[in-house]
């Protein structure tokens, strides 16, 4: 079951997740050290990414867990304040950069590739006093920050990230108000970020292309979280509709304009227009592009980065009261299968990723892609055997690249995790190879571009609002003791042979 040859296999980690030393070296405050530091339960049991796996002064642990994996590739962050402390050039930290310094040379030395990350979550305080991403003044902070990145560091890292989930941030922080920083503007402030994050994204990867690609030869892109949606009834053509605007306000808000013509879908441009004017606006919510943004916008992109966890199962459901916020703009009621097993948010459903795979090729015509997160939790914390967490990457990595056919009755088998139990839905297991069990291929059959995959996470981490109660490390890591020694759980040591074989053992 061979892989492609010259595929990615990597891990990913971010700054504020894993760094720590939030005050060390002249690094200024980020708004995640703000937001956790205010208190209030914002985060599970009030805890902060003070310390996290202390890996700014433990950077040599942490390459020891790479080297453990055998990985291609290596995805972080750098952290803005910890780089330029007041978010501008105006004050630049050599410390900052001599750490990143350390980590890239060392990967390239250990014959990893960087694939580096600009922003993922972590504005410097002192940027957010000023408005944030809510001011547009942010386009032209994160450029002149992408440029001062691209002429540091980029000599040596040729692959690029400019944004990490814009999507999940833009409503974690703006539409829900459980992100920094901390205040809920419901159905309009998301959109308004949103905007900004795009017109960010854009600016910067016009200065690579026009200042640094000639001579440094590298790409860059952003990276879009994206989750799959099926309807609730295969059969209904108003639950039919509710997927196609479910994926058009996730995914295709952010990969249309970027990928294809520079604005947003036509059904989400018309349905936040209409139900903004069911509730009195005088015009639409959604902010628009002017004509030159569309121009500048669009094509700038050099691959396409996503982040698949999971499914939902998606339904109509008019907003006929008008309801302000995102989700009523959409007008769906999302929600899991109850056959499926949930592990803290996720969902166990490894045949969404290759019908989200096939989406984007046919979509957008047929891009390079790479998968820079995916992961599942650990159930159970005490434990480095995590066996059953291990049988839902393989099946994962069944679902991307090879399986069997078999027989498509409905199997009894107790824990068939992947299926939806509704009648309408195809079994997709049977009792007889219930490993083997998916009929699908996602680069034979589907002929994906697929070039690289990451894993979430490298390593236990802060995983935002739950803190270090949710792990989806490959490596665990024990945060009551200051050393934050690093064990690998089961689920590492199966990677790592994966990756040595370049492929999955057992029948084609």
């Amino acid at each position: 079951m061979a892989f492609p040859a010259g595929f990615g296999w990597g891990a990913a980690t971010s700054a504020y997740q894993v760094e720590g030393g939030w005050d060390a070296d002249g690094k200024g405050p980020c708004v995640w050290d703000t937001f956790t530091h205010q208190g209030g339960e914002r985060v599970f049991k009030n805890q902060t990414g003070d310390v996290a796996c202390g890996s700014y002064t433990l950077w040599e642990e942490d390459l020891k867990c790479i080297k453990q994996l055998g990985l291609t590739h290596y995805r972080f962050s750098l952290s803005w304040s910890r780089l330029l402390p007041d978010g501008t050039t105006g004050f630049i930290n050599q410390k900052g950069i001599d750490y990143y310094n350390k980590i890239i040379d060392d990967l390239l030395a250990n014959g990893v590739r960087p694939i580096v990350t600009l922003y993922h979550f972590d504005l410097p305080q002192a940027l957010e006093d000023q408005g944030g991403w809510l001011s547009e003044a942010i386009i032209e902070s994160f450029d002149k920050y992408a440029r001062f990145c691209f002429s540091t560091f980029g000599d040596r890292v040729k692959q690029w990230i400019t944004i990490n989930e814009p999507n999940i941030f833009a409503v974690m922080a703006y539409e829900f108000g459980v992100f920094p920083p901390g205040v809920s503007n419901v159905g309009t402030k998301a959109y308004q970020a949103a905007h900004n994050l795009i017109k960010a994204h854009a600016r910067s990867w016009h200065s690579y292309d026009s200042l640094f690609r000639k001579e440094q030869k590298g790409m860059v892109s952003l990276s879009i979280f994206a989750g799959w949606a099926e309807p609730a009834d295969p059969y209904s053509a108003s639950d039919q509709e509710a997927v196609k605007r479910a994926m058009a306000f996730q995914l295709d808000f952010f990969a249309k304009p970027i990928f294809i013509d520079g604005d947003y879908p036509e059904v989400v441009k018309s349905q936040v227009a209409l139900m903004s004017k069911k509730q009195g606006y005088s015009s639409s919510r959604l902010p628009e592009f002017t004509e030159e943004e569309k121009r500048m916008i669009k094509g700038t992109a050099d691959f396409f980065a996503v982040q698949y966890y999971t499914t939902r199962l998606v339904k109509n459901q008019e907003n006929r009261k008008g309801e302000l916020g995102l989700l009523q703009d959409v007008e769906v009621e999302v929600f899991p299968d109850p056959s499926w097993i949930s592990l803290s948010w996720v969902c166990v459903v490894p045949w969404g990723i290759r019908k989200l795979l096939k989406y984007i090729k046919d979509t957008y015509n047929n891009p390079v892609i790479y998968i820079t997160e995916n992961g599942f939790p650990q159930g159970d914390p005490t434990s480095f055997d995590d066996t059953q967490r291990w049988e839902y990457f393989r099946q994962t990595f069944q679902e991307l690249f090879k399986a069997a056919p078999v027989k498509r009755s409905r199997c009894s088998l107790p824990w068939t995790w992947g299926m939806s139990s509704r009648p309408p839905l195809p079994c997709r297991s049977t009792a007889a190879s219930p490993l083997y069990c998916f009929v699908s291929q996602a680069i034979q059959l589907d002929k994906v571009n697929l070039q690289v995959y990451c894993a979430w996470s490298l390593l236990d981490n802060f995983e935002w609002n739950r803190g270090y109660s949710s792990r989806f490390g490959l490596f665990h890591v024990d945060f009551e003791d200051p050393a934050r020694p690093r064990v690998p759980y089961t689920s590492a040591k199966e990677y790592a042979k994966i990756i040595r074989n370049n492929g999955l053992e057992g029948p084609p």
